[in-house]
């Protein structure tokens, strides 16, 4: 055959599979790979739109007892005597939670415009695996011990810690089946706090007895918040593994448009390794580990302020020659192990003739999860007077090896300030009220009692026959009210500019806190972003109450403006206390939990004049 007539029954196939496909009106059918199925064991549904590309089927199945997902979509072209059919089958995974036997009821498809609804089906769900395949099944699974090819472990390297101490923790999830999907693991518990779970890039590959295995390792850091007991876990995965198939699959008729399909790892039964496997869910699950949590001990130094671990300091401070009043950056170094997130800015041990401002902090960690690094604390202060060196700077905290408290303390940095000590503002004397003041004898002249006043002396100024346009004082009464005029007109502008600029000014922070209050809706946002927002949040609104600048708003003036009442107040000082624990001192503390921003929200909205 010429390749001109080959050409020409290609495209004589492709118009009948156009007009066949067009003519077809498209059936919806629903069927279960098994209609038995054991507690825990995975059965596929499959639901088949015939004579259509796409169609709109619910995501999930709600069943009460019943996990039902959507888990892949085929598409099918089949031909039989030039008649082309075209399919897409949505596979769902089913997973029974409980015995019993359940309804899968009917569901709506959408197709074209079209409403369609499937079959009823019905599952029935044992205790126990063990149970025969129904004959003419196609090939039900069976039960598979998964803790062959997946396990779990929890490694905490400390028995026994103090409330707040740093302990790194590692997750090691090992698999000798080939893994499809693997969600971030979740160590269960309470009483304490996790930092942030760091995820590996690539799984190891070890030998354990004679077998190879694939190793995850997850690494984050815990603190305990409460003295006593506490189990650490267990850690629990979610994961989607493929394992050996117990039983070939019934082949299913293909079409010659089958190499076509968009994702060949949508079948459940595909190996890239020429094997044949089954794809399962599974929960990995760890066993726990108990730690036994210490308080601290009592008679703590009074500057201690919760930092935990082994630590050196370093402090340098320019410039070194000033004025009094001038400002003196102050740089503290901490360096070692422990729990930075918790730590403050070491404290000046002698205050009395300077000023100090809050300090800023940044931290740069030494190992993956934060608990080895150095944290640059960066303080300004200014003297009031004559000073000839920097007092030290002190830092307590509590080492854990030891067991007991330590001081670190800075030498005096010497420098040199001039000028004179800044005096406090006082009322101005009124030095004319000690003045002798003129008596009234001495200041008034007696009249001679004539009846009649003579003028005996001369004006002072003699009259004038000058032009009353070429004396001074006449344009001098001219200029003044000219000169008014121009300063009212000069007021004027200058009120309506003032004015312009506050509407801009609240129309800014109008924009600015509409933005917060978005951030605050999300669930997305970080713990630190999230309480810097809302205390934001609190501030602008309590500026554009009090035509005030943001800046100015604490506590007291948010609480007073709004009326709030001892419980408010009191929820309004922690969020603050929060923000600012977050902004000076780094402190993350773990993620926020859920109903802890929704009291936060709830808290803002309701703050209204």
């Amino acid at each position: 055959m010429s390749i001109l007539a080959k050409r020409f029954c290609f495209l004589a196939a492709l118009a009948a599979f156009a007009s066949s496909a067009a003519a077809a009106a498209p059936t919806v059918t629903a069927t279960l790979s098994s209609d038995q199925a054991a507690v825990g064991e995975t059965v596929q549904m499959q639901v088949r739109v015939t004579g259509a590309r796409s169609a709109d089927v619910p995501n999930e199945i709600a069943v009460d007892g019943l996990e039902i997902r959507q888990t892949g979509t085929e598409q099918h072209f089949e031909m039989n005597n030039l008649s082309m059919t075209q399919s897409i089958v949505y596979t769902y995974t089913v997973l029974p939670m409980k015995a019993g036997a359940f309804k899968i009821p009917p569901q709506k498809i959408r197709v074209a415009g079209n409403s369609f609804t499937t079959p009823e089906l019905t599952l029935h769900v044992i205790a126990s695996s063990n149970r025969q395949a129904a004959p003419n099944s196609g090939g039900s699974p069976t039960k598979i011990d998964t803790s062959k090819f997946v396990t779990a472990e929890l490694i905490v390297p400390k028995k026994t810690a103090y409330v707040g101490e740093m302990i790194p923790v590692v997750i090691r999830i090992a698999t000798a089946a080939r893994i499809a999907s693997l969600e971030p693991p979740e160590i269960t518990g309470q009483g304490f706090t996790m930092q942030k779970l760091q995820t590996p890039q690539q799984p190891q590959i070890e030998v354990i007895n004679g077998r190879q295995w694939e190793v995850y390792t997850f690494k984050t850091a815990i603190a305990a918040v409460r003295p006593g007991k506490l189990d650490i876990g267990p850690v629990k995965a979610n994961a989607r593994i493929i394992v050996p198939a117990t039983q070939r699959p019934r082949a299913r008729s293909r079409g010659p448009f089958d190499i076509f399909d968009a994702d060949p790892f949508s079948d459940q039964l595909f190996d890239p390794f020429g094997r044949m496997g089954e794809r399962r869910e599974v929960q990995i699950t760890s066993e726990p580990v108990a730690l036994d949590v210490k308080a601290l001990p009592p008679n703590a130094p009074a500057n201690f302020t919760g930092a935990i671990g082994n630590f050196t300091m370093n402090v340098e401070a320019n410039p070194k020659s000033v004025q009094t009043g001038d400002p003196i950056t102050v740089r503290s170094t901490i360096t070692g192990r422990g729990n930075f997130d918790r730590m403050n800015a070491p404290a000046l041990e002698d205050e009395r003739g300077w000023h100090k401002y809050p300090p800023n902090s940044k931290f740069e960690k030494d190992d993956d999860v934060g608990i080895s690094g150095t944290k640059t604390f960066e303080m300004v202060i200014s003297p009031n007077e004559r000073k000839q060196n920097i007092p030290s700077f002190l830092f307590a905290y509590f080492d854990p090896t030891k067991e007991q408290y330590a001081t670190l303390r800075s030498e005096a940095i010497p420098i040199q300030v001039s000028g004179g000590a800044i005096a406090s503002a006082t009322p101005a004397a009124h030095a004319s009220a000690s003045q002798p003041q003129p008596t009234a004898a001495a200041t008034t002249q007696t009249k001679p009692p004539d009846i009649l006043y003579q003028l005996n002396e001369r004006p002072a100024r003699s009259q004038s026959f000058t032009p009353l346009f070429a004396r001074p004082n006449f344009w001098l009464a001219l200029i003044v009210p000219l000169l008014a005029l121009i300063g009212l007109i000069g007021w004027r502008i200058r009120a309506s500019r003032i004015g312009n600029r506050e509407a801009r000014r609240v129309a800014a922070l109008q924009h600015e806190m509409a933005d917060l209050m978005r951030n605050l809706r999300r669930s997305d946002v970080s713990s630190a972003e999230y309480f810097s927002n809302a205390s934001r949040a609190v501030q602008v609104k309590t500026a554009l109450a009090k035509k005030v600048e943001p800046q100015m708003v604490d506590v007291d003036l948010a609480a007073t403006t709004f009326r709030l009442g001892e419980n408010e107040r009191a929820q309004l000082r922690r969020l603050f206390e929060r923000s600012d624990e977050v902004r000076y001192s780094g402190a993350r503390n773990g993620d926020i939990l859920p109903e802890t921003r929704r009291e936060i929200l709830e808290l803002v909205e309701s703050l209204r004049t």
